[in-house]
């Protein structure tokens, strides 16, 4: 016989009831942990690469007025004027250079990053490398009007180490979670029944509640 969704509802109490309270913990975080290592394992590695440029100011500027382009350049690299050329050279779409490539500017000093991520490290460098070069092409083109000159400081160099999480960290960080929801469910287990009801009221007895009556 099949056992009704009450009865394994009073066994699966029960059986929290009997477990100790940490174990609630333990069981939390070692399945976390399991889950967390395992997507490390099997999720793809990302490489990242980042080349810059900076804006130099010419005769008829200054560094303040190359410090305000750089910034004007690095909303300007995601535009779709400059990754058209860019993907040319990176030899992917631009949908691709859209959804991995980001700039940086620095408040302080008139450069621009161009970082990009792959799972390939040859392209994260070719991506970051091409969007740079379309970047300081389409600066060259204005700059009769800005006075201000993109060069190139750095380029991108194919990366060793892949940018993303390894197994381990992704092991501690989903054993932590696992932990905290461990905590959680103990905090909210059911309780035993005297816990929950306390001591029952007590009931006057016939011949008391006879005296009550006679006394109204």
């Amino acid at each position: 016989m099949t056992d009704t969704p009450a009865r394994q509802h009073r066994q699966v109490t029960a059986l929290s009831r009997a477990l100790p309270p940490w174990s609630l913990l333990a069981a939390g975080a070692v399945a976390g942990g399991l889950l967390g290592g395992t997507y490390g394992l099997v999720r793809t590695p990302a490489y990242t690469a980042t080349s810059y440029v900076v804006a130099v100011p010419t005769e008829k500027s200054d560094t303040a007025t190359a410090l305000g382009f750089a910034q004007a350049y690095g909303r300007v690299a995601p535009q779709l004027a400059v990754l058209g050329d860019a993907q040319v050279w990176a030899g992917v779409p631009v949908k691709t250079l859209q959804d991995n490539v980001r700039t940086a500017t620095s408040p302080d000093a008139p450069m621009v990053s161009v970082t990009a991520t792959s799972s390939r490290p040859d392209v994260a460098a070719d991506m970051a490398n091409a969007v740079a070069r379309a970047l300081t092409r389409h600066a060259g083109d204005t700059e009769p009007s800005t006075h201000v000159e993109l060069q190139q400081f750095a380029r991108a160099v194919r990366p060793t180490d892949p940018s993303s999480a390894p197994a381990t960290v992704t092991g501690l960080v989903g054993a932590s979670a696992g932990g905290l929801l461990g905590g959680l469910a103990l905090l909210v287990r059911p309780r035993r029944a005297a816990e929950r009801t306390g001591r029952p009221a007590a009931v006057p007895g016939p011949a008391v509640a006879a005296d009550a009556h006679g006394q109204l």
